[in-house]
């Protein structure tokens, strides 16, 4: 019969790490006698981040002293006392290879489900001064469990626990952690998944996400950008659009046809700097998908360094090196209605989509909205005035938001911001797919007023130039969010340029992983296990090689790094 030996309890607390603190309740100490078990929690117990842990499906975390004994002889420790796992309830027996989902279990007063494997944390690492530890947990099968509280009561160590209940569908925690976060997910093991209801809405959701793609035919292969690398592209000609707005019409310079191009895509452009590394941006890519050329639309910033030499360097004749295409902000090839919002230069992807659409005189209902300063600084006015007649069932709405126009308005134009109830008005129906670019504030107020329309998350699709927002679990001072050359000695290795951040720096010994050198450049991240697990840190490598110091658990795509556990091997040029 399996036994409680010991019940750890700790309260959050702010812990220094790696430079940045760290809002935790992973510290869990072994507590003598009797603690009372509530819905929530333990008795003086509690969670940092209550986005990964905690809560109703996660009370109590268990972990076994089985896996205690073999992860001493494994990492050649000896000083794994209880708690160190940050495991509530320590006990003997329970293996995860045993213990299914579902499974009810009385333990002194109380009563307890099993709702889901451990989420893989960075902080276990943290708290046992093992970076690889989450990945370690997955990969040897022994991640531990939670438990959900079925009847509150007091529990102590010695109690003995007893099983009162056999989980639905005999899906061991062990198959269960391991078909999430393995290559090769079994489809009979991801079907009783899914017909398990005692498992977490959240892992529910996770294993919904994996069937849909199991169960869609197979679709066209990923595009394979056009090229790898760099390559020099000449400008054809260049063409004012705005005063502060021009247009670059960019051929191959061995005249060789370029790849096709998806509706949507962007164009990652390195601009030289004599004596200093190449400034690279990114532009969304505004010409017709199949044009002979392609086309970037550039708007002149006051303090843009990159834009500014773009509008006063580069003539027609000019030669500028760029990546292939790329981006996965594209229109969807399919029948359903479709909305496309921009705000400025904003308007450069979403043109590309309008192009495509009269290209191919679709039926769809199509809705223009776009929100520009005045009609002087409006691109593409009439370029997309004459795609839309080519539409039968498109509208379009413009909003001029300069005080005091003195013009007349027209149909389908409003002097005036767009506001939620304009776009309510607008009838777009719940099943159609909305593509939104322009600045961060503009998209998230279009993204609240479509979601009020009806429309599901998954079919409001955004472009963000500049880095993507951070994904930091738990830690409670992100960094300034402006990147800058990382403190003290330069590194003597491969550049490294950040390409949304647009900064270069040096490869130093200094950090363990790519992400580290991101971190301490202030460049915004995303991660979350930060060893090749989770695949939060997913980025694209539009140039160079990396070697990964803990070798993911499954490999990311072509053309795609783990910076959590990656180190330059070459020169490379990430996109964040």
């Amino acid at each position: 019969m399996a036994t409680l030996l010991s019940v750890n309890v700790g309260l959050p607390k702010d812990v220094r790490w790696h430079g940045r603190t760290v809002h935790t309740g992973a510290w869990k100490c072994p507590v003598d006698g009797p603690r009372t078990v509530r819905r929530l929690n333990i008795d003086g117990d509690g969670q940092g981040d209550l986005q990964g842990h905690g809560g109703e499906q996660r009370a109590v975390l268990v972990y076994q002293t089985q896996s205690y004994a073999y992860w001493r002889t494994f990492l050649e420790r000896d000083d794994l006392e209880f708690g160190r796992f940050g495991e509530n309830f320590t006990v003997d027996g329970l293996a995860d290879d045993e213990v299914c989902i579902g499974d009810r279990y009385r333990i002194g007063e109380a009563e307890f489900e099993v709702t889901q494997p451990r989420v893989t944390c960075y902080r276990v690492g943290m708290r046992l001064n093992e970076p690889r530890m989450a990945s370690l947990l997955v990969a040897h099968h022994r991640p531990g469990f939670y438990l959900r509280v079925i009847t509150e009561g007091r529990v102590q160590a010695g109690d003995q626990i007893t099983r009162t209940r056999t989980g639905k569908g005999a899906l061991t925690v062990a198959d269960t952690d391991a078909l999430l976060y393995l290559p090769g997910a079994d489809p009979a093991k991801l079907r009783a998944a899914l017909s398990i209801e005692a498992l977490s809405p959240g892992w529910q959701q996770s294993f919904q996400d994996m069937s849909r793609h199991l169960d869609e035919p197979p679709g066209p292969a990923p595009a394979v950008p056009g090229w790898r690398g760099f390559k020099q592209l000449r400008v054809s000609q260049v063409v004012p659009e705005t005063p502060t707005v021009s247009s670059f019409y960019l051929q191959d310079a061995d005249s060789q046809p370029l790849p096709p191009a998806l509706p949507g895509q962007y164009l990652t452009v390195r601009i030289p700097r004599e004596g200093r590394p190449s400034l690279v941006r990114s532009y969304s890519l505004s010409s017709a998908p199949g044009a002979a050329e392609y086309r970037i639309s550039v708007k002149r910033e006051d303090r843009g360094e990159a834009s500014t030499y773009l509008h006063t360097h580069l003539s027609r004749g000019d030669v500028i090196e760029a990546a292939a295409p790329r981006g996965t902000f594209v229109l969807a090839d399919d029948h359903t209605p479709v909305a496309l919002f921009s705000a400025g230069i904003g308007a450069t992807p979403v043109l590309a989509m309008l192009h495509q659409l009269a290209r191919d005189h679709s039926s769809r209902a199509v809705w223009w909205v776009h929100t520009a300063r005045d009609p002087g600084q409006h691109p593409f006015a009439e370029e997309a005035r004459q795609l839309l007649a080519r539409l039968p069932s498109a509208r379009a709405f413009i909003y001029y938001t300069a005080p005091d126009l003195e013009i007349a308005g027209g149909p389908g134009i409003t002097h005036g911001h767009m506001t939620s109830g304009a776009i309510r008005e607008l009838g777009i129906p719940a099943d159609a797919h909305a593509y939104l670019c322009g600045p961060a504030g503009f998209m998230s107020a279009v993204t609240s007023a479509l979601r009020l329309t009806g429309l599901s998350s998954s079919n409001i699709h955004t472009e963000v130039f500049g880095a993507l927002g951070a994904i930091n679990p738990g830690i409670t001072h992100p960094g300034t969010g402006h990147p800058h050359q990382p403190p003290g000695p330069q590194g003597t290795g491969a550049c490294v340029t950040f390409a949304r951040s647009g900064l270069t720096t040096r490869w130093s010994d200094r950090y363990a992983t790519l992400l580290e050198l991101a971190e301490a450049c202030d460049i915004p991240t995303r991660w979350s296990c930060r060893t090749g697990v989770c695949h939060t840190c997913t980025t694209p490598l539009l140039t160079g090689q990396v070697q990964y110091t803990t070798q993911p658990l499954e490999d990311p795509a072509s053309g795609e790094a783990l910076p959590c556990c990656s180190i330059p091997t070459t020169d490379v040029l990430l996109d964040m």
